[in-house]
């Protein structure tokens, strides 16, 4: 779906040293095709070797970086200097980048990064847009300057927690967080064990809980900041989530390269899909009002996908969630807004007549307002 609806480059992890324990990763063929898949599409793989090894897990190191070489994988996303060395040595003609979890908010980390063979910084999170214009004046121009624009924020520095560790065992520096951040806190006094007391901060006691990021409505001004790739959090989220928020970007990048005005529409498509209530973070001073209850907002659902489809717009597609014919649905294009249509004329793939599509995963015929490609996504909004 990243590929599919315009990313220029997917980060992922492989089943080693990266920052998501808990998520099903790339075996090593799944990332050979995966680079295959980018790279037929002109878009590039980044891998995530951005854990802190410890001392007994360097000899793995050595292998699994010639693997990601071998593999054709772009960059690697490291977080330590001995990695970032031992991936000079292993893995020559793999691009280093720093990740976020380095903590890189000067231009002197960022050149003496460079200096160790850098090719692209990511900076920290807690990155003000001034010092980004002062990062980009006072480091080369060849040292590539990435910054994340949308999705969940840590409330610790660059993602560098213990709470995790501390009360559950869990290592948030080691890709395994429990986010005890998000959980709802109150007070006990301790001689009144069993009371437990409110704490009250905005609208309830999430009171570490951090608000998402979105930066689409400021993309022109972090590119004249000297940013030069803009990253979204994409890893342990939905495809759906995927496809929206990379089609928004896509289009409000495109924007701001033609020298136009962002659409509404299109910040519009950023309330579709899961999120906790926005803000931009850190780049225009303090957060302010920054903690948000747990809850995630979506207004729409996923209903199917596109398998094939002919010019004519009569398409053979899967399904996702149930919905039934008269409903109105929305085609996630990539070349333009979402097209509102509604379900009719429904067949199986015996060309019988259905008014629903009940069976998980099922196949189905449909007709179209417009021509569709592979992969397209068909929603319904709420």
């Amino acid at each position: 779906m990243a590929l599919h609806y315009g990313a220029d480059a997917v980060y992922l992890a492989g089943q080693h040293f990266g920052m998501r324990a808990s998520a099903v990763n790339f075996t090593n063929e799944d990332l050979r095709t995966g680079v295959q898949l980018a790279h037929s599409k002109g878009a590039k793989v980044y891998v995530t070797c951005n854990t802190l090894p410890r001392e007994d897990e360097l000899k793995a190191l050595p292998e699994y970086m010639e693997f990601l070489q071998d593999a054709g994988v772009d960059a690697m996303i490291i977080a330590d200097i001995g990695v970032m060395q031992l991936a000079k040595k292993y893995a020559p003609k793999v691009a280093r980048h720093v990740s976020t979890q380095f903590g890189v908010i000067n231009s002197a980390a960022a050149n003496a990064l460079y200096d160790l063979g850098a090719d692209t910084v990511v900076l920290a999170r807690e990155t003000p847009m001034e010092d980004i214009i002062k990062i980009r004046e006072n480091t080369p121009k060849e040292l590539r300057l990435e910054a994340f624009v949308h999705g969940a924020m840590c409330v610790s520095f660059s993602g560098r927690c213990l709470l995790s560790n501390y009360m559950t065992g869990r290592d948030a520096n080691r890709g395994q967080c429990a986010q005890p951040c998000r959980w709802k806190y109150h007070l006990v006094e301790e001689k009144r064990p069993g009371e437990y007391f409110e704490i009250t901060e905005d609208k309830g006691t999430y009171i570490l809980n951090s608000r998402d990021m979105r930066m689409i409505e400021h993309i022109p001004e972090l590119m004249d900041a000297g940013i030069c790739s803009f990253k979204i959090e994409g890893r342990m989220k939905s495809a759906y989530y995927t496809a929206v928020v990379t089609n928004a970007y896509r289009h409000a990048i495109d924007a701001a390269i033609r020298g136009e005005s962002l659409d509404k529409l299109w910040i519009d498509e950023t309330e579709k899909l899961s999120h906790r209530p926005y803000c931009t973070g850190f780049y225009f001073g303090e957060p302010g009002q920054h903690y948000a209850e747990a809850s995630y907002f979506q207004t729409a659902d996923v209903v199917a996908i596109v398998e094939s489809c002919d010019e004519k717009g009569c398409a053979v597609c899967s399904q996702r969630n149930k919905f039934l014919s008269g409903d109105t649905l929305e085609l996630l294009l990539t070349d333009g807004a979402p097209v509102s249509f509604t379900a009719e004329n429904m067949e199986n793939m015996d060309g019988k007549p259905i008014e629903d599509t009940r069976h998980a995963m099922m196949k189905f015929k449909v007709k179209l307002p417009c021509y569709a490609p592979e992969g397209t996504i068909i929603r319904k909004c709420r």
